[in-house]
């Protein structure tokens, strides 16, 4: 056994919320809402975790003496680093500037400091996610950085040895990376114990689902996913120490499917997960108690659900599936990017970003195209009323079922016809048909939707009052598009019918 606690449910800063926060009084949050935001996961509703982000946004890097002035008769009764946990997510060096890496080590390396000043427990931070994570020399090599950092000595620089070894959490954010992480950790295993001539206690990887659907589409997401919870299981075994998965899950199914609602689904399809993320939608487009009660289900079952096996015969052959799902999607997705950046573009903030350099900044997308943000990606659809689970899902299916692997699709994607189901919902038919005569990519979502609806044995389109008036929107939206005018009345409307931004 361990000698801390492992957190089941972690905060994060994801502007994915349509409404009102219940804490303020618009939807925006500032870099100075953040502190007390995080004060109002732990205390108010019940989350065990908080990721702070310093990769993509602005950041109150006084973040801890604010936590500690004030409210520290709570940190007292429950203490970070013990029973609350503040992680940060670190840029990483070889896609962001090093200065806000070094502004986050010397954050991390005085929060120490800062909590012994108190008399509090200390280190109260010491584990950071590091983004984007490819190879086992990445993870390392932070860790050695600070390390180095952290010897440091100078008569006004005394950390004291607080916090010596930094523990990473490396989130893995391709497809093709999720399905070989378990490589890329057991070497870093084998690195790390040359090094520090012992091999940690635990450790935490940190699946990405937002960015892998938005890269590669939703089967190839989940199915990677799978692959990675069973490898994980038996790398635990293997090495003698357990292993304790993290995923980036959403309200809507694309990035997920988490909510207050589906929090019993989402734990029997994600079987082996031990963190989830609970993003701003989750926390802010749902009432209050049914939050709570979501997480307090969370914290309570998740550490129960052990992983799927997968067996080596099966692998194989959902990897070879896997690549010509990713292909259905990707071809599409290059031919209808301008429309999705297009409506994009007229997202509304929920907070204080800096220019992201994500999967598709960096020069590269899909094929000669670059896509916004997740979130703004699955928005961008949504509202126009064509769902991203749509798409290339079709032609996934129709391929597995040409294989002989449907049923396989099916036994390690538990919930597919209920995600296409959920998702079809907001599909409106009428904008997709008119879509579908200026663009082969429509042309191909429309074969995709007609694929579903065989598959279901049911026609997709709106089933209540909320969701016919999110369809009518979504026409609304698409004439004014084509006049050239504002649609973000619209695009905040829908998202406050389906409950999240994107």
């Amino acid at each position: 056994m361990i000698n801390r606690k492992i957190p089941a449910t972690m905060a994060t800063q994801h502007p994915d919320h349509a409404s009102t926060p219940f804490w303020k009084d618009i939807p925006f949050i500032s870099t100075q809402d953040e502190a007390e935001e995080t004060f109002i996961s732990f205390a108010d509703l019940g989350i065990t975790e908080y990721k702070w982000d310093w990769e993509g946004k602005l950041v109150d890097e006084s973040v801890l003496e604010r936590l500690f002035g004030e409210h520290f008769d709570f940190f007292k009764k429950n203490p970070l680093g013990q029973e609350r946990f503040l992680t940060f997510r670190l840029p990483n060096p070889k896609v962001q500037s090093e200065f806000r890496l070094g502004r986050a080590f010397m954050n991390l390396a005085s929060s120490a400091s800062v909590a012994k000043h108190f008399g509090l427990f200390y280190p109260p931070l010491f584990e950071v996610i590091l983004p984007m994570t490819e190879t086992p020399e990445e993870i390392l090599d932070l860790q050695v950085a600070f390390q180095e950092m952290h010897a440091l000595t100078h008569p006004l620089y005394r950390l004291e040895g607080l916090l010596s070894n930094l523990r990473i959490i490396p989130l893995f954010e391709q497809v093709s990376t999720i399905i070989n992480s378990e490589k890329i950790l057991e070497k870093y295993f084998a690195m790390y114990k040359k090094i520090f001539k012992k091999l940690p206690p635990y450790f935490r990887p940190y699946v990405a689902r937002s960015d892998p659907a938005l890269n590669s589409g939703i089967i190839p997401t989940v199915l990677a996913i799978k692959i990675a919870l069973s490898d994980y299981k038996k790398l635990a075994k293997k090495m003698g120490f357990p292993i304790y998965p993290i995923i980036g899950a959403a309200a809507l199914p694309f990035r997920g499917g988490i909510s207050p609602l589906s929090v019993r689904q989402f734990a029997d399809e994600y079987k082996g997960i031990r963190t989830t993320t609970i993003q701003s939608a989750f926390r802010y487009d749902y009432k209050k108690t049914d939050v709570k009660k979501a997480i307090a289900y969370l914290e309570k079952h998740l550490p129960t659900k052990e992983a799927m096996d997968i067996k080596e015969e099966e692998k194989q052959k959902l990897i070879k599936y896997v690549p010509l799902t990713e292909n259905y999607y990707r071809e599409t997705i290059e031919k209808i990017a301008s429309t999705v950046n297009e409506i994009a573009m007229f997202m509304p903030k929920r907070r204080e970003r800096v220019q992201h350099v994500g999967l598709f900044g960096y020069s590269r997308g899909v094929g000669k195209v670059t896509l916004p943000r997740a979130i703004s990606f699955t928005g961008a659809l949504y509202s126009l009323g064509v769902p991203p689970e749509l798409i290339g899902t079709g032609r996934a299916i129709k391929k597995a079922k040409e294989l002989g692997i449907l049923q396989l699709l099916e036994k390690y994607y538990i919930y597919l016809k209920s995600d296409l189901d959920q998702s079809g919902r907001f599909l409106n038919k009428e904008v997709l048909e008119n879509l579908a005569k200026t663009s082969l990519g429509w042309e191909e979502v429309k074969k995709d939707v007609e694929i579903i609806e065989e598959y279901l044995g049911k026609k997709l389109g709106p089933q209540t009052k909320e969701e016919k008036e999110h369809v009518a929107l979504s026409k609304t939206l698409f004439n004014k598009l084509k006049k050239g005018e504002s649609i973000e009345k619209e695009i905040i409307a829908t998202a406050v019918l389906r409950k999240s931004l994107g």
